[in-house]
């Protein structure tokens, strides 16, 4: 699908025709992330990139302090 890059107000857009809009799921007002590829050009998505990257990193930290964590979770009586 073709779409042409379009003057709105004091900035430059994309208009994207409804009914990509439906089959993506996509609704107006919603943010979407733009990633660089390498090759050039460009890919827009819904979900943020980095979001896998700090659920690992939340995982290792969980792991490494299971206890410490279960411990503080724990009601004092």
């Amino acid at each position: 699908m073709k779409v042409r890059i379009r003057k709105i107000g004091g900035s430059d857009g994309l208009i994207l025709p409804r009914e990509l809009m439906q089959r993506l799921g996509l609704k107006r007002g919603q943010e979407l992330h733009i990633m660089e590829l390498p090759q050039g050009g460009f890919r827009a998505s819904p979900f943020d990139p980095d979001f896998e990257t700090t659920i690992q990193i939340v995982d290792s930290i969980i792991d490494e302090y299971r206890d410490t964590l279960g411990s503080l979770a724990r009601p004092k009586v």
